[in-house]
C-alpha cells in the first residue's frame, strides 16, 4: 500500500512539474518570441502535449519490464 501511495504522489507531482516546464529548441524560443505571449503559450501546451505520449509509453513498458524482473528473481 505504501508503495502505491507513493507511486500516486510522485506521479502527480511530475505532473504538475511538466506544466511549468518550457520545451523549446532556439529556433522554436524564437519564432514564438516574435508571436506573442499567448501563442507561445499554446506553443509550449503543445510541444508537451505531443511528447506525453512517448514518455507515458516508455514508462509503462518500464514498469512492466520492472514488475516482470522482480517476479522473476
Amino acid at each position: 500500500m505504501k508503495k502505491k501511495v507513493l507511486f500516486a504522489a510522485v506521479l502527480v507531482l511530475g505532473l504538475i512539474q511538466t506544466v511549468q516546464t518550457y520545451a523549446q529548441c532556439s529556433i522554436c524560443t524564437k519564432t514564438t518570441q516574435q508571436m506573442g505571449d499567448g501563442p507561445a503559450k499554446g506553443f509550449n501546451s503543445g510541444i508537451l502535449y505531443l511528447a506525453f505520449l512517448p514518455l507515458a509509453l516508455i514508462a509503462f513498458l518500464g514498469i512492466r519490464w520492472w514488475r516482470n524482473e522482480k517476479k522473476n528473481s
